[in-house]
């Protein structure tokens, strides 16, 4: 018979165990993208594994993949309960530059209420939570009221490249309710949230050509169409007065906020002069007309140019009229636009648009849609109520403006969606020097998913 109180108890009782686990975790440089670290991406592997193994997982394997392997673990004794495939990762991003950090990145030290060191809050800090409050839950708390599967990969920051294959190599291992990831955050200490949307994302590069290599533009100025000009004439129509995209069909699919989304949204803390100092001060405030900074950044699709190339760039003048111009564009896609069909939206606003006296070529990288869940799924709303008991207050339902792949594909592979709750806040410093975690929310963390997979 589960006991609530006695999982609870005993982690209250332990914290001085489970941070020192984290400190442990947090000590490994397992920095993925750099190739002299392997050795350290095994040992944080074997870390993960040894974790799960104490904590009476069964079929505790360390899985390769065509990158770093995937660690993985299961408890199956909850008959007629659901399951839950746990996801995190153990990998973390360079530390560059180094002395702008305070203390050594991966000698992990505790300053004040927050732990300092890279992967503190992404994400081995959330790893760590969650695996405590399941540890709990099994030996102290008598059993959990759900299936649990936890899959932690070696290669979240760099963008998962093996994830969506290992996926569908064992998608029956991988047959789960729902999906619970940690790797995510909150706005304010004192104000919970859970994720229930996340934008997607296409990404293209378009070159506009004209004469066959640069030329005078003394001599060709006036009578050759000039690419540059052309480009930029393409991208300003990309939008109009409103900060609305123009390309044909591009909102069809766009999905209108209810008044009950509007009123989270409404709830979610935003100082707009914090914003804008973080932004450098640019000198004027711009977005789409109708909407709230709040939702556009999670809930409002984008066009955005992100870098140009022309002509001479060089110091100092020289005149020439360019033969070709670049441009590179990325999309911020919201639920059920599809990334195939706004490429087929760009390329016929291209085709509308492009005068004759130039060609055009456009090329496709990554692409991804967004991801909406539901709000009132079993999942969502045991972390609802969890999230309340440990804060004290109901959490704010929102949506992030960035890409999170591992939710979209574990939708697309596996067919089930995700609870996304995590407890990293914005000033972690995520990627950056000094990242830290929150302790106070580390603890409130691991009370959070003990109640979470309570209430199941």
């Amino acid at each position: 018979m589960f006991s609530l109180d006695s999982a609870l108890a005993h982690v209250r009782a332990h914290k001085d165990y489970v941070l020192q686990e984290l400190i442990d975790f947090a000590a490994i440089p397992s920095i993925s993208t750099l190739p002299e670290h392997k050795p350290d991406m095994g040992r944080a592997a074997e870390y993960v594994a040894k974790v799960l193994k104490s904590m009476g997982m069964n079929k505790v394997a360390i899985m390769p993949t065509d990158g770093h392997p995937v660690v993985y673990g299961e408890w199956l004794n909850a008959p007629d309960k659901p399951t839950v495939l746990v996801y995190g990762h153990y990998d973390v991003q360079p530390v560059d530059p180094l002395d702008e950090w305070h203390s050594n990145p991966f000698e992990p030290t505790v300053r004040g209420d927050n732990l300092y060191a890279r992967g503190a809050s992404d994400m081995k800090g959330q790893d760590i939570a969650f695996l405590a409050a399941i540890a709990s839950s099994l030996q102290h708390g008598g059993g959990l009221n759900a299936n649990v599967k936890i899959l932690i990969e070696g290669e979240e920051e760099i963008g998962s490249p093996n994830l969506a294959k290992f996926l569908a190599t064992h998608k029956d291992l991988l047959k789960c309710d729902f999906s619970l990831n940690a790797d995510s955050g909150i706005l304010r200490p004192d104000l919970p949230a859970i994720i229930y949307g996340l934008r997607g994302l296409a990404y293209f590069e378009l070159w506009v050509r004209g004469p066959e290599h640069d030329l005078h533009s003394g001599a060709f100025g006036g009578i050759v169409h000039n690419p540059a000009q052309v480009l930029c004439e393409l991208i300003a129509g990309m939008h109009d007065a409103d900060g609305r995209v123009t390309l044909p069909g591009y909102y069809d699919k766009v999905r209108v906020l209810t008044d009950e989304e509007r009123a989270d949204f409404a709830r979610i803390p935003y100082d707009e002069a914090r914003a804008l100092q973080e932004a450098g001060n640019p000198p004027m405030h711009y977005g789409e007309k109708g909407y709230t900074n709040v939702e556009r950044t999670g809930a409002r699709p984008t066009l955005e140019i992100n870098g140009l190339y022309s002509g001479f760039i060089g110091e100092g003048s020289k005149t020439v009229l360019p033969c070709k111009a670049m441009a590179k564009i990325s999309m911020r896609l919201v639920p059920d636009q599809d990334p195939e069909e706004v490429e087929s939206q760009l390329r016929e606003y291209l085709t509308r648009n492009a005068p004759p006296t130039v060609t055009w070529d456009l090329k496709a990288f990554g692409k991804g849609p967004g991801v909406l869940t539901l709000r009132d799924s079993i999942g969502s709303k045991a972390a609802a109520k969890a999230l309340e008991t440990v804060f004290g207050v109901p959490p704010v339902f929102r949506r992030e403006g960035g890409s999170v792949p591992v939710v979209s594909q574990i939708k697309e592979i596996l067919g089930v969606d995700s609870v996304i709750m995590g407890f990293g806040l914005p000033d972690d410093n995520l990627h950056a020097p000094n990242e830290k975690f929150y302790l106070p929310n580390f603890y409130r963390g691991i009370e959070s998913y003990i109640h979470f997979f309570a209430n199941l």
